[in-house]
């Protein structure tokens, strides 16, 4: 598993397999999140076998299915939600990380400068920069 460090509370990772859930539960997290649409490449579980998964290994589970062209309001909210509900630590996943760190990014928009959001993103080997504007000015 590639698991990066984004916050002290939340950590990203690309697509994870069933099996790796005992392993995740092993590492000390205690919540996931996906981020992924179900069906987006053949052979990828679904969101109910991931929880299945998650849950048989005392994981808290929560889906927050987004595209890059879908991360409105509704889902940083729901990210926002999610972070501050979940039981910590937290993995985040989709097919890359990016998706997971992004919404991240705009959960914490407003709350921390953009600047920071961005060289944190960077230093966990991802862009946020294009959403520069939205993390200055809010997510909506």
């Amino acid at each position: 598993m590639d698991i990066r460090k984004i916050d002290d509370r939340l950590d990203a990772a690309p697509q994870i397999a069933l099996e790796d859930m005992k392993a995740i539960a092993g590492l000390g997290y205690r919540s996931l999140i996906s981020n992924r649409l179900d069906g987006e490449e053949p052979g990828q579980p679904d969101a109910a076998q991931v929880k299945a998964a998650a849950e048989a290994e005392g994981l808290t589970f929560r889906h927050i299915p987004v595209t890059g062209a879908s991360m409105g309001p509704e889902a940083v909210a729901a990210m926002r939600a999610a972070l501050d509900e979940l039981p910590g630590p937290v993995l985040g996943f989709c097919r890359s990380g990016t998706r997971t760190t992004c919404l991240w990014g705009l959960a914490n928009a407003g709350t921390r400068p953009a600047h920071e959001l961005i060289e944190t993103a960077r230093a966990a080997g991802y862009d946020l920069s294009p959403l520069k504007p939205r993390l200055e000015n809010g997510p909506d």
